[in-house]
């Protein structure tokens, strides 16, 4: 290892100890082992964020705010620290301040359901919203007292406080909404569930009440009930753009992208200058293919918010799109503006990469990927010792002797093709082939199974999870667990005999596939380890994948892939069939005939001409593979070649 791994690998360890040492709740060695490691590297700002968590658990949310301003002041796209700073300023009895500082956290990371939840509680404390109903002196000092114990993470002390009020006033339906968002806070989804109901059977006509059980239905995947919440607040008020935004969100996940289109136009027809309403509709023109209308949606969202990032890049993410002098001039004023968000700004440095690729300018291209990346990794928490260790233990309890003597599930229906992977590897082309057959149906990157590792886990951080627990389970618990990966699939598919889920990481699960779905296929897809890795780091996720903007992380991640692929042909010999993009390409119908023979599928010519299957694609590739096979991608590393040396050096292990 160079100086400078050493210094990452340090500071991961340390972050790695801290946070396992919080999660135990020990936060006197937790804030030590920050401390420790701060002192020599003071300005890591994941580790200056952790300890004023940290702080802010031990009542000591003064220190907590000087350390989190230290890192907002250096990092002011940093969503996660405005969002602790502000846990300091409440337990502080600071709710003004703290209000600014989660609506930057918000502003920063819309998607964050937490955040929104605690911007909801303090809009309450300070009578923005009224769920003491009278304005009742006592009850508003003990919602504020309840409110900084959320933010010390006190949830039992702040529930309590909630359900005090309730002794004395039963039907404050606007406590029941905050127990609600205390239970989403705690991803209590079923309780938040009974909560917001409860709240509703009291104020039935709260259209707010009825958007977060709506949320709550979402993060259970209940979208009918979503769906039926998200309607019944749209009646009660039917002026308001953000319900009919909220349920064309919930239209995509059920694959009604019509209905989608309609929610969302009927959205922007109320407020033509919702960015997020436009960016919206035109991701979804883009997932059944209608690509002018997505670009003329993204382009219109330039028109309403010229620093909008997330527009250029959505423009460059479709991959054949490319973008005249004028838009890259555009890009380059505002790469540099400091009024602009660090998630914009990375967001713009990706379309100036892809921009500047296309014109095979490729120095300038990894000039942007390179700084976008590094915006980007700022922001994301990821820890490749961690990584390893979770392979380690899969490798351990998963061996040939376990896969051997271990039970399998009887549980039947139709037969999912896992389709796994590196993301950027041809998994989306894979898909395309198999999902043209008669028989497939072509889903999505379906969580299911990774929810299922996630209930393995259990509540108790301390308790021996997955992959441990899988000698535990005997046929029927194993049978049990298949059966819930379909009941949870059911609503993504329709009455095909196979299915397709192509969430890449769900590689990590091959010896759990076995065990609890032992009819279904596995298909791993491999790409030149260079191709893989860059085309992973030209990419910006809209979530997940958090090794990929790092090319050093993005290399030791591919090992950490390589080795445990090896180890399921290993353990389970003939079990995965692996593809590769290279030959795919160059003898599609050879590769294409091996792939269905494994499937035991009858061969298809609509298999070979799959860029004419009409279908919805979510994926960075959807253009991509709504046109004929091309050979253009394969060694396209080359063109980057004088700018990675160090992946290229971590790779050479698998290079061969």
């Amino acid at each position: 290892m160079n100086a400078n791994t050493d210094v990452m690998t340090n500071i991961k360890n340390a972050f790695e100890r801290a946070s396992r040492l919080a999660r135990a709740n020990d936060w006197s060695m937790a804030e030590s082992t920050c401390r420790e490691t701060l002192q020599q590297y003071p300005d890591e700002n994941n580790l200056s964020c952790l300890l004023g968590a940290v702080l802010i658990r031990q009542q000591r949310a003064a220190e907590a705010e000087d350390v989190l301003r230290g890192v907002v002041a250096r990092v002011p796209e940093f969503a996660k620290a405005h969002d602790e700073l502000a846990n300091a300023l409440l337990a502080q009895n600071m709710p003004e301040m703290a209000l600014e500082s989660l609506q930057q956290a918000v502003e920063l990371d819309p998607g964050n359901k937490l955040a929104r939840a605690k911007l909801d509680e303090i809009r309450a404390v300070l009578g923005e919203s009224d769920p003491q109903g009278e304005g009742d002196a006592e009850i508003e000092t003990t919602l504020l007292k309840a409110a900084q114990s959320r933010a010390r993470g006190q949830f039992t002390e702040a529930e309590k406080l909630y359900q005090g009020v309730l002794a004395s006033d039963p039907e404050n339906a606007g406590v029941y909404r905050l127990l609600g968002g205390l239970a989403v806070e705690q991803r209590q989804f079923g309780d938040a569930v009974v909560l917001f109901r409860r709240a509703l059977t009291l104020e039935p006509d709260n259209v707010s009440a009825w958007l977060d059980l709506g949320l709550a239905y979402s993060e259970r995947e209940a979208f009918a009930e979503a769906g039926e919440a998200f309607v019944r607040a749209i009646e009660l008020e039917p002026g308001a753009a953000h319900s009919r935004a909220l349920l064309g969100a919930v239209y995509n996940r059920t694959g009604r992208y019509e209905d989608a289109v309609a929610a969302f136009e009927r959205a922007i027809e109320l407020q033509p200058h919702n960015a997020d309403s436009l960016l919206a509709l035109g991701h979804t023109f883009r997932t059944i293919g209608r690509r002018d209308e997505a670009v003329a949606a993204y382009k219109r969202v330039i028109d309403v918010k010229r620093d909008e990032g997330e527009a250029y890049w959505s423009l460059a993410n479709l991959k054949n799109y490319r973008f005249g002098a004028d838009a890259i001039e555009s890009m380059l004023a505002l790469v540099d503006r400091d009024d602009i968000s660090g998630q914009s700004r990375s967001c713009i440095c990706f379309a100036l990469g892809k921009a500047f690729e296309d014109e095979g300018d490729f120095d300038s291209a990894f000039k942007y990927f390179e700084r976008g990346n590094k915006i980007r990794r700022k922001s994301e928490s990821y820890d490749p010792v961690e990584t390893q260790a979770a392979t380690d233990r899969l490798i351990s309890v998963i061996d040939a002797a376990f896969m051997h003597d271990a039970p399998r599930s009887t549980a039947s229906g139709p037969v999912p093709i896992f389709i796994v992977g590196l993301p950027r590897s041809g998994s989306t082309l894979i898909e395309q082939i198999l999902a043209s057959h008669s028989q497939v149906q072509g889903t999505r990157e379906l969580p299911a199974l990774e929810r299922i590792v996630q209930s393995l886990n259990g509540p108790d951080a301390a308790a021996a999870g997955y992959p441990e627990v899988l000698s535990r389970l005997d046929a029927a618990a194993l049978t049990e667990l298949g059966d819930r990966y379909l009941a949870a699939t059911d609503a993504h598919r329709d009455n095909s005999p196979y299915f397709t889920d192509k969430m890449p990481n769900n590689f990590r699960h091959v010896g759990l596939i076995s065990l609890i779905l032992p009819e279904a296929k596995i298909v791993d897809v491999r790409r030149n380890p260079l191709d893989s890795c860059m085309g992973g780091f030209k990419q910006l996720f809209a979530r997940g994948q958090a090794f990929s903007y790092d090319l050093f992380e993005m290399g030791e991640y591919y090992l950490e892939y390589h080795r445990l692929m090896e180890h399921w042909h290993s353990v389970l010999p003939g079990r995965v069939l692996t593809v590769h993009y290279e030959e795919l390409v160059a003898d599609l119908p050879g590769q294409a005939r091996r792939l269905l023979d494994y499937c035991n599928l009858p061969f298809e010519q609509a298999c070979l001409d799959f860029h004419r299957t009409e279908r919805p694609i979510e994926s960075a590739s959807s253009e991509q593979v709504r046109e004929p096979i091309y050979t253009s991608a394969v060694e396209h590393w080359r063109n980057y070649e004088p700018h990675i040396a160090e992946l290229i050096e971590t790779l050479r292990p698998v290079l061969d």
